[in-house]
């Protein structure tokens, strides 16, 4: 459907919009989501998101995969959310080696930035790359001081302003993933999956990628990986409501992807590791019913 992958490449100097890397925020409002880069707005968030979505417009090397508007999408249900946007997107160029060094990575690609506003103030927030390359072991990939700076410029112009780091950047290799291993070849398990998600009413699909086929679009190889991203409002907007921050890693998504041995296996987030990084405390129903959905749906497509 989105013939568009994963990762941000700007062949721009890397200059201006720099991270403050102190340790903590003096503003207690401000985000400290652990592997984040971080910034308030001194304009709207319409202003901001919109500026950065034209910049990415008008670089050719990148793809917008999808837009998802939380603060609309709660409006749906006759729930109450302050504005909240997240914007992916990418390129393959630079997307592809993460994928090739741990297809893992594309639990977290493409590239997203969420914005939001809280009381009046505005914020951008996205994944370090130290984040990406803790979580997916991938330090020795040479591109990430590139993407690093791509997206300290990207983001920081749009907003007008400086970015922090939150006070933790690092995981432990492989932190919040569950993995299921099908029994089926990968296709079949790939349409059983969307197949299954499709058929319930209570969720949308909002983007599928084939990162195998992007790569291949630049002469690049990648064993076969799919991703299929997909929300349901009602379960999502309660933790918003709560914090908007884990709007970054909403909606939910599963991972499809064959390793060298031919094994096929489904990758999801943990609800749980989510709550813990955006410091969900009231919402344990909430994620409990969505841990036992990503339970029952990879563990239904993979047999």
């Amino acid at each position: 459907m989105y013939n568009i992958a994963l990762f941000l490449s700007f062949t721009l100097l890397f200059f201006g919009c720099n991270i403050n890397s102190d340790d903590a925020p003096e503003n207690e409002e401000n985000p400290n989501v652990p592997g984040t880069i971080y910034g308030s707005s001194t304009i709207s968030l319409e202003e901001a998101y919109g500026a950065l979505k034209t910049a990415l417009e008008n670089n050719a090397q990148i793809g917008i995969v999808a837009e998802v508007d939380h603060a609309q999408n709660a409006g749906s249900i006759s729930k109450e959310l302050g504005p909240t946007k997240i914007i992916f997107f990418g390129n393959p160029n630079l997307g592809t080696p993460l994928l090739q060094e741990n297809q893992l990575a594309g639990l977290d690609l493409p590239q997203k930035v969420l914005f939001y506003e809280d009381k009046g103030q505005v914020f951008a927030i996205y994944n370090s790359t130290e984040y990406l390359a803790s979580r997916h072991a991938l330090a020795g990939t040479e591109n990430l001081n590139q993407i690093s700076g791509a997206l300290e410029n990207l983001v920081g112009e749009a907003i007008k302003g400086e970015l922090e780091s939150s006070i933790s950047q690092s995981v432990t290799a492989s932190e919040g993933i569950i993995n299921v291993t099908s029994s089926k070849e990968f296709e079949a398990t790939y349409q059983s999956l969307k197949t299954i998600i499709s058929g319930n009413e209570n969720l949308s699909i909002l983007a599928e990628l084939d990162h195998q086929a992007n790569a291949q679009s630049r002469g690049l190889e990648l064993r076969s990986t799919k991703i299929i991203i997909f929300g349901n409002p009602n379960l999502g907007t309660p933790l918003m409501q709560e914090s908007q921050s884990i709007g970054l890693d909403l909606p939910q998504k599963i991972l499809v992807w064959e390793d060298a041995d031919g094994k096929v296996h489904l990758s999801y987030n943990d609800p749980e590791f989510l709550k813990l990084r955006h410091g969900i405390n009231e919402s344990d129903e909430e994620i409990q019913q969505i841990s036992n959905a990503l339970q029952n749906i990879s563990e239904a497509a993979a047999n």
